[in-house]
């Protein structure tokens, strides 16, 4: 099994590269691609002055010339010394090995994209970059209403336009352009291919497939189709890593990249005009006139395709979010020295270690939709000093109850892959124990004592609530705080689950939950980002002390109450005595996932077997009559829709036709991917639902 989902030494090749070189073997070379993609990919890159070379057998020596891009970027960049170059078999093997690169990393298209370009400092390869990995990140882009299922007849290539209810209610206005014949037809060529990945499923879908699928891709950036493009290559992405068994792959990441490409694909096939299914190549940077920021946290990012770096999140006065991103080539070590990297904004003398506990007052300021802030040549900024969680609006992230805001959090699109919750929300717990690779919590009340005034100017909360014994999995004995009261449990409340941003061994996620868990009844000040595909879990960022708690953390000063979780790694000198914390426990009866409980396995599990298997493993169940059972249970449970579309799945997979002979005849790719785009989509709304009712207090 690999433990890297890079390709070793190979650089990034471009799409078109890769396609055109698969294209140009003969069927017979074609049945042997996968075989040799796996040879070589094993078979040690060698750099020397005329690049990097791979050798292929004796007389097959395949050399790659990237570009200053550090991509192979043109089909001559790619060079076999066999007599059958540049159709043979070892170049467009040692190509497909190449990792895919993220779509700002290649040349700019021709084609100009209709809707939201600009020109800009930060580009999406931050975020699709970080998709799926360390942390996720995405744009703000909402598609609106989905597809319905397949109910269409006939055959033929491409979206029916009657399978969808996505352009229903869709009217056109002056600002919504229908997209172009060129963009349809790249939309068209992107399901096709999309759809026979689909049917294939992970065991066929080789080389020759997703060559198929990176030409769609290609084709879709030269008709300025940016989301279509980056979907697709996540798809390819998570196909290799499938394939390849990578410790960093999961099939639900997979499930959900294709779910997002056949949505986006299919309605722009049938040139739905919203401007959200084309998306933006840049990130356009907009003047933000003058703000004052305060640090919270920094987060370290590592990518699938080679890329780190760190991200910092700040807060303003009114609570508004923004960030400073420094990502740039390097995988973990890259992730690893941003963290004390320059902050490129303005004249401010600040690396991100400093700005994450300090602040900035910026003039002229320069703000991407996704609410990165530029670094612009008429950016202004001044270093301000350093606040606590505890004082103005850091004090506010943790006023508010965790129900209400993961209410706001969550309540985007489930059905878009990038539509997710990234805002950091802050909250105090109380760590109660441990469940597989979680950290088990419970969330305080706040205080309610008379605020204080610090030398800083900010408000500085008081003290802990007082001890409640008939809160369920609540405290006993007497109150062991500084100010004397015992915390208190949220009544209601959920049980909290909180799971490490990344397990990079080179970042200190996973050792700080583990030193966290290692003492129940602590009491911690927690800023993370929700989790929207997990009942009740959190993503810790930073973690502090609670203020006026003494079962809490106790911090060195240097790192002015917090610590950043994939940076800082907390010591045993870090908490408090064991007889300081009270035998916080969770109740018996508590469920710790109630989503993973729910009847939604079933449609879970049929829905990952059509990626995991192709449409042959989906058709068992028709023909077993497992699918009726399956039906049956989900409307015993109350959910109809989901047993209706799970026996459409079914049947659709399991349907043969014949032609005038009686012979069999090719299965209608278009209706089946129709069906089960509609339970995917079906499925994820339904699992956010469940996920924003997991937050809210029992009743």
């Amino acid at each position: 099994m690999s433990t890297d989902p890079s390709a070793g030494a190979l650089p990034p090749a471009a799409p078109h590269v890769v396609a055109a070189a698969v294209e140009c073997l003969t069927s017979r070379l074609r049945k042997k691609l996968d075989a040799a993609v796996e040879q070589y990919a094993a078979v040690p890159a060698v750099t020397d002055g005329e690049g990097i070379t791979i050798t292929c057998g004796e007389d097959a020596v395949v050399t790659l010339s990237p570009g200053s891009s550090g991509v192979i970027a043109e089909e001559g960049q790619a060079r076999c010394s066999c007599l059958l170059a540049p159709r043979c078999l070892h170049r467009a093997a040692v190509l497909s090995a190449c990792p895919v690169p993220d779509a700002d990393t290649l040349a700019p298209a021709d084609t100009v994209v209709d809707a939201g370009t600009a020109t800009g400092a930060v580009t999406t390869a931050v975020t699709d970059t970080v998709t799926g990995t360390v942390t996720g990140a995405g744009t703000d882009a909402q598609v609106g209403a989905v597809p319905a299922p397949a109910s269409h007849t006939g055959s033929g290539s491409g979206p029916h336009p009657a399978s969808s209810a996505g352009a229903a209610g869709h009217a056109a206005t002056p600002e919504q352009a229908d997209p172009t014949r060129a963009q349809v037809a790249a939309a068209s060529a992107l399901w096709d291919a999309a759809a026979a990945v689909l049917a294939a499923g992970v065991p066929a879908a080789g080389a020759v497939l997703q060559a198929e699928l990176l030409r769609a891709a290609h084709t879709a950036r030269l008709a300025g189709l940016p989301n279509a493009e980056a979907a697709a290559l996540r798809v390819v992405r998570g196909l290799r890593a499938a394939r390849e068994r990578h410790v960093s792959h999961r099939l639900a990441d997979l499930v959900s990249a294709l779910r997002e490409l056949l949505l986006t694909a299919g309605r722009l096939a049938m040139a739905d005009p919203d401007p959200a299914l084309v998306g933006s190549v840049r990130r356009n940077y907009e003047q933000g006139g003058s703000l004052r920021v305060h640090g919270v946290c920094r987060e370290p990012l590592i990518s699938a395709t080679g890329y780190g770096g760190v991200v910092t999140h700040l807060v303003t006065e009114d609570g508004r979010w923004f960030s400073v991103a420094d990502v740039k080539p390097g995988g973990a070590a890259r992730a690893r020295g941003a963290a004390t990297a320059t902050v490129a904004i303005g004249s401010a003398m600040l690396n991100h270690a400093q700005l994450a506990r300090a602040g900035l007052l910026i003039t002229g300021a320069t703000i991407s939709p996704d609410g990165r802030l530029g670094a612009g040549a008429g950016v202004r900024a001044t270093p301000l000093p350093s606040r606590p969680w505890t004082t103005g609006p850091l004090a506010a992230l943790f006023a508010r109850p965790l129900a209400d805001v993961t209410g706001t959090r969550l309540s985007g699109d489930a059905w878009r892959e990038q539509d997710v919750a990234r805002e950091p929300v802050g909250c105090d717990l109380v760590i109660v124990g441990t469940a597989g690779d979680a950290v088990l919590a419970r969330e305080l009340l706040p205080a309610p004592a008379a605020e204080t005034t610090d030398a800083a100017g900010g408000v500085t909360t008081g003290s802990v609530t007082t001890a409640d014994d008939s809160v369920p999995g609540g405290p006993s004995g007497a109150g062991r705080t500084a100010g004397g009261p015992v915390p208190r449990a949220r009544p209601g409340g959920p049980l909290i689950r909180l799971v490490p941003a990344g397990l990079h061994p080179a970042l200190a996620h996973l050792d700080n939950l583990r030193r966290l868990a290692s003492r129940p009844g602590l009491l911690v000040r927690v800023v993370g980002r929700v989790d929207p595909d997990r009942a009740a879990t959190l993503v810790p960022l930073a973690v502090g002390p609670v203020p006026g708690a003494e079962a809490t953390l106790r911090l060195p000063p240097e790192w002015q109450g917090r610590a950043d979780l994939g940076y800082d790694r907390l010591q045993g000198s870090h908490l408090p005595p064991e007889d300081a914390c009270l035998p916080w426990q969770a109740e018996a009866g508590d469920d710790v996932d109630p989503l993973a409980g729910a009847p939604l396995w079933r449609v879970r599990r049929l829905v990952e077997l059509a990626v995991s298997g192709g449409r042959r493993a989906v058709a068992e169940p028709a023909r077993s009559g497992d699918a009726r059972v399956q039906a049956s249970a989900l409307r015993g449970a109350g959910f109809m829709a989901a047993a209706e579309l799970v026996t459409e799945l079914t049947a659709e997979a399991d349907r043969r036709s014949r032609d005038v002979f009686g012979r069999l005849a090719e299965s209608d790719a278009d209706r089946y991917a129709w069906a089960w785009l509609a339970a995917a989509t079906h499925l994820a709304a339904t699992e956010r639902a469940l996920v924003r009712a997991s937050w809210q207090p029992a009743v």
